[in-house]
């Protein structure tokens, strides 16, 4: 968590250096060399007191327009956001607590879907609700079988 100071200056031109700085022509390529990883971890990655999460999350989806990829990265935020509130994977039973992460994971994937998405997405929670994933079950990238299933590569 930063102190505010992620949004001084051109937040934009400091988080590209700070990608290009470490060898990566691409934010979504420096992603991409980390799955799984949160995406508040990738930002303490890039500049722990000058970068934020939500800048990386909009750098992503900017760059996934871009590409005409945003099924995927819609996926890959559901893994991050997996990763962060489910460490161990999905949960075997659903108590209280395991309820409350898998529902703060999902809000969080639906809230950080572009609005092109948020259909299919809702879909994809209720089938996951429906008929949960196995017991530990942990995407480790956006090509995980059964969330290419879900969400399969088709561009709205």
């Amino acid at each position: 968590m930063t102190d505010g100071s992620a949004w001084r200056g051109n937040w934009r031109v400091r988080l590209y250096e700070r990608v290009r700085e470490r060898g990566f022509a691409s934010l979504t390529a420096f992603a991409e060399a980390r799955p799984a990883v949160p995406l508040h971890v990738l930002a303490e990655e890039l500049g722990e007191d000058d970068i934020a999460g939500v800048q990386v999350l909009g750098g992503l989806l900017a760059e996934a327009e871009q590409t005409n990829r945003v099924t995927r990265f819609v996926r890959d935020v559901l893994v991050r956001l997996l990763s962060q509130n489910l460490p161990e994977g999905w949960p075997s039973v659903l108590d209280d607590q395991a309820r409350f992460e898998v529902a703060k994971a999902l809000a969080m994937w639906t809230s950080f879907t572009p609005e092109t998405h948020k259909e299919r997405v809702r879909r994809a929670r209720a089938a996951l609700r429906a008929t949960p994933p196995p017991p530990g079950w942990r995407p480790l990238g956006p090509d995980d079988e059964l969330l290419r299933m879900l969400l399969p590569d088709e561009e709205v």
